[in-house]
């Protein structure tokens, strides 16, 4: 997969293209990018998507965005794996935001970014004051020369298939119904670092990842797998929050300890499914008070795995 930063000022061939910021990269998602790809194998056009970042949402009012689902990375690595040939990624910034709608479809959409074919969703709106929608590229495709085409939103079980639903699920802990709506785990991916080693001071080492923002989706203790390490996903279990124990005020950290497991991680690049919520994340009166509910937490996430029924309520009695 080709990934482009900026905008061209002139295409080098027609393409089909798709517009969003695919952030998690769920269901809906999945059948844009499934029409898309019929689309441009019919037509023999590269398939492209454009997304932004940072988000929109991010630049006009940060402290009220929703917390995002995939870093650059993880969206584009989801991307790639949906058979996607092109990502432009677009600098959201002021002078972006200030672009009409007329000026969106004709020097970026049309002359920079070669589209013969378009696919938007239902809702899709664009240009400054979010002043373009479907109606507006409709009438311009057939005077600028090029197909467009807007997308049903997709529901499952009653409920609209969107970024907004899956935050709304892991906030809440059920991660059954986020897997629904992504087709997969959630997951977050990232590097491995030092940490301050306190894992393996109370006899449950951890390995520390690297997460790119500081406002999670979800917060917690998880059973979880960790690809990356070997052939197959490993089980484990994963604490993510602001250790409320260790330090008061502290960023979100998330730390997996894999079972049996005594390999140096240091700097592997690794993905954590996130398949249950055990339980909340506490603070505890003490250090020995910790390390007995983590050894819980290692025996929950064991029982889950194999099978058993875990109550998700289950705390330590502080």
């Amino acid at each position: 997969m080709r990934i482009s930063r900026g905008l061209p000022a002139a295409a080098d061939g027609p393409t089909a293209f798709t517009i969003g910021n695919f952030d998690g990269v769920h269901l809906g998602h999945e059948a844009m990018l499934d029409e898309l790809l019929r689309a441009a194998r019919r037509l023999a056009f590269p398939a492209c998507v454009l997304s932004f970042e940072p988000h929109p949402r991010e630049f006009f009012a940060p402290d009220k965005a929703p917390t995002r689902l995939t870093s650059l990375r993880e969206k584009l690595e989801l991307l790639a794996a949906c058979g996607v040939d092109r990502v432009h990624i677009c600098r959201f910034n002021y002078g972006f935001a200030q672009i009409t709608a007329e000026e969106f479809i004709e020097r970026v959409l049309v002359r920079g970014l070669g589209a013969r074919w378009v696919l938007v969703g239902d809702d899709f709106r664009f240009g400054a004051r979010r002043a373009g929608d479907f109606t507006m590229l409709r009438q311009a495709a057939s005077r600028l020369g090029f197909e467009v085409q807007a997308l049903p939103s997709v529901t499952l079980g009653g409920e609209r298939v969107s970024s907004t639903a899956v935050r709304g699920a892991l906030a809440a802990g059920e991660l059954a119904r986020a897997r629904e709506l992504l087709g997969r785990p959630y997951s977050i991916s990232g590097r491995v670092v030092r940490g301050d080693g306190l894992g393996r001071t109370l006899g449950f080492p951890t390995a520390n990842v690297q997460m790119k923002h500081n406002r999670p989706p979800l917060t917690g203790i998880f059973a979880v797998t960790v690809g990356g390490v070997a052939e197959r996903p490993l089980p484990g279990v994963a604490s993510l929050g602001v250790r409320p124990t260790i330090r008061a005020g502290g960023a979100p950290v998330l730390e997996v300890h894999l079972f049996d497991f005594n390999e140096d991680l240091y700097r592997r690049h690794v993905r954590i499914d996130f398949h249950r919520k055990l339980r909340d994340e506490e603070k505890c009166a003490d250090l020995t008070t910790l390390t007995r509910q983590i050894a819980r937490d290692v025996e929950d996430a064991k029982a889950f795995f194999n099978g058993q029924d875990v109550k998700t309520s289950r705390t330590a009695n502080l």
